[in-house]
């Protein structure tokens, strides 16, 4: 036997073995365009691998740890995800809870950073626990079929607002909130030429479009000197820096006076980050054509237990919560439809943790305008709402808007889920099949008293 044919069979029985794992041909997809996904999920997220990093260090976290933590929890996570639940679904320590870590939590409350790692680990424990005992599974049935593409709507718009934001297309402005920035400007203009560019491409049908408009999008912004490249010294010893550094003890009260307070950041965590994930995970799927005829999500209670050992493992690096991340949207335009496509991040994810401060070298620049397209096509699912019918459209419209409004995919789902039930009351036609969807509502509702009152 020849070297080609020899290696042509190892090549067959590889794809057999692929195709056994990952189901490629069931979802009409193939390895290339696995990995192609894989390549722009990463590119659009890769800027988690800088953010993160910023962002904890203000409460005091060692820098280069955090970001060896950042790229060791989305490569896990990204990985456990594809393996075990099959779904085209990233995942990363979250924005807005690191935020809301470092900020809250750290500088305003005073909690040590290690306690706050602590909270992050417990919460996932409290994640592990209502999806062993279904709760969390009762949540995502509980949720109606149509506030279901509401919700894959309001992240379209979210996430093209995103990258209109990170492009400088779309400015704050004090009288009007946002307004028009000027295109003028570099990265506005780059974020212009990426969109021009992977919009032409899509409209020809090209396959990877998205991949080939940020790499074009960010050479052109290398040649013209607009990317800032100012690495700092950094090793994966860093690490070691905030690895197994979190504090059981202080959350509990046995070496700290905290008190009360921990409970809210306990709380804060858990509920922000269950309806997050819940929106995202629906979102993605539902785009990636992967929720049954019958209305449910595959494999979801494998999803939802990856979810949670994600945050513990990341809380044990040096991390905060770590979730599924609705950029993974970008990997699904391109075809990606299974595990496979996550894998391929989260491998991306773990060759970072080498270079991490090489990811400077990808401007926002050249991603936002693949969340702009990325958004855009996601609004599809909003033919599924029937607009005529008010108990449907205004809890839908409330959930569209509330979501890029707000800032918060869980604000969204907690005004459509609360009008929803509302306005079953009201109109007469709650019935017992409805009481999870009123705690659910009533629970929204004491979150919002308590966020007020706060």
């Amino acid at each position: 036997m020849s070297d080609t044919e020899t290696l042509a069979g190892q090549g067959s029985a590889w794809d057999a073995r692929l195709e056994r794992r990952f189901e490629l041909r069931a979802r009409g997809t193939t390895p290339r365009t696995e990995v192609l996904a894989g390549f722009t999920t990463f590119l659009t997220m890769a800027y988690i691998v800088l953010v993160n990093p910023a962002i904890l260090g203000t409460a005091g976290m060692p820098v280069a740890a955090v970001a060896a933590a950042t790229c060791f929890a989305a490569a896990f996570a990204s990985i456990l995800m594809g393996f075990t639940s099959n779904t085209p679904l990233a995942l990363a320590p979250g924005m807005g809870l690191n935020a809301y870590f470092s900020f809250t939590v750290v500088q305003q409350m005073g909690v040590p950073w290690q306690v706050a790692l602590g909270c992050v680990f417990i919460s996932g424990v409290a994640f592990l626990l209502l999806t062993l005992t279904g709760i969390r599974q009762l949540i995502v049935h509980s949720i109606p079929q149509y506030l279901f593409a509401a919700v894959a709507g309001g992240i379209g718009l979210f996430i093209g607002f995103i990258g209109l934001r990170d492009s400088g297309i779309v400015v704050a402005n004090p009288a009007t909130f946002v307004a028009l920035g000027d295109l003028r400007q570099p990265a506005p203009a780059l974020a212009l030429f990426g969109l021009i560019l992977i919009g032409g491409l899509s409209a020809w049908n090209v396959r990877g479009a998205m991949l080939i408009g940020i790499v074009a999008t960010t050479v052109l912004g290398w040649l013209f000197g607009l990317v800032s490249f100012t690495p700092e010294p950094y090793s994966l010893e860093a690490m070691t820096g905030t690895l197994f550094q979190l504090d059981l003890g202080g959350v509990f009260g046995s070496e700290g006076q905290h008190g009360l307070g921990l409970l809210e950041v306990l709380f804060v965590f858990l509920f922000v980050d269950l309806f997050d994930n819940i929106g995202t995970l629906v979102a993605v799927t539902k785009r990636a054509g992967l929720i049954g005829s019958d209305g449910k999500i595959p494999r979801l209670n494998r999803i939802l237990v990856t979810d949670a050992v994600a945050t513990m493992v990341g809380s044990m690096a040096g991390t905060s919560t770590v979730t599924s991340y609705v950029e993974s949207a970008s990997g699904v335009q391109v075809g990606g439809r299974t595990g496979l496509t996550a894998i391929v991040t989260g491998l991306l994810f773990f060759a970072m943790m080498f270079v991490a401060p090489y990811a400077q070298l990808i401007p926002l620049a050249a991603t936002a305008p693949a969340l702009i397209i990325v958004g855009g096509m996601m609004c599809l699912p909003l033919t599924e709402v029937e607009w005529e019918d008010p108990l449907c459209a205004i809890p839908a419209f409330l959930t569209v808007a509330m979501i890029p409004f707000t800032f918060s995919i869980a604000n969204g789902l907690a005004f459509g889920i609360t009008a929803h039930a509302v306005l079953k009351i009201v109109r007469g036609t709650f019935g017992k099949s409805d009481l999870f969807l009123l705690v659910l509502a009533s629970l929204f509702v004491a979150r919002f008293i308590w966020m007020g009152a706060a």
